[in-house]
């Protein structure tokens, strides 16, 4: 077997699901949670459903609204025991919000998109955001990017799930030479908008295309599709903004 280095897809997904504690106590209460690792915990009765224990860290702007937020994990009948690790004050490294608590929390892995997403070949690469009743993942999808959308079609059905595409990007031995790197900046929209004008001579000397039937072509108000243009080419002329 080959053991070099493996291209594939990397994207940010917007996602909801059903039957969520996280989803659920961030959408009734302020702040947000940051989902982490996951380790393995045995039922201790053989006919109850396999639980696993999450680490997560619970943020916020103020220490109310923390304990607000994990009272209502707390109260939730689909998440178990919740143990606080040690408190921390002030804002953590690379942490959100000024109030940030670390705790574990046993719950049925059913309940999360986690084993879905990864049946379907999505491996997370980052902690999961999860804040307003929405769920940030960072994935990255080993399989050819033609198949990601029936991918994430699985995903849908199978989860119940809501499930954007806010940004997707190359991974691999080589990285993508730089044109492709700064398009990988894109939305799928961006540069389904952008890829469209340029392909209509949008950016030829004389325009050989007008916004108006560029619009008209995509199925967007022209103030819609500038409003495309103009964030793709922000991106593309300094993509590190």
């Amino acid at each position: 077997m080959n053991g070099g280095p493996v291209g594939g897809t990397r994207l940010t997904l917007d996602l909801w699901h059903p039957d969520c504690w996280a989803i659920e106590a961030t959408r009734e209460t302020g702040g947000g949670i940051l989902a982490h690792a996951v380790y393995g915990s045995p039922a201790g009765d053989s006919a109850a459903p396999a639980t696993v224990n999450g680490l997560f860290t619970a943020f916020g702007d103020s220490a109310a609204e923390v304990d607000r937020l994990l009272d209502h994990v707390r109260a939730s009948d689909r998440a178990g025991r919740l143990s606080e690790l040690q408190r921390r004050f002030g804002r953590a490294p690379n942490a959100p919000g000024k109030d940030v608590r670390e705790f574990f929390l046993e719950y049925d892995p059913a309940d999360m998109a986690c084993p879905v997403l990864l049946e379907h070949g999505f491996l997370h690469s980052a902690p999961v955001r999860i804040e307003d009743g929405r769920e940030e993942w960072q994935v990255v999808f080993a399989g050819d990017r033609s198949r990601v959308e029936d991918a994430l079609g699985g995903v849908r059905e199978e989860c119940g799930a809501e499930v954007d595409v806010t940004a997707v990007g190359s991974v691999g031995a080589g990285g993508g030479d730089e044109r492709e790197r700064r398009l990988d900046t894109l939305t799928p929209t961006q540069r389904d908008v952008f890829e469209r004008a340029r392909e209509a001579g949008y950016y030829e000397w004389p325009r050989e295309t007008t916004t108006r039937d560029l619009a008209d072509d995509v199925g967007v108000a022209k103030s819609t599709l500038l409003e495309h243009l103009r964030t793709a080419e922000s991106k593309l002329l300094d993509p590190e903004e």
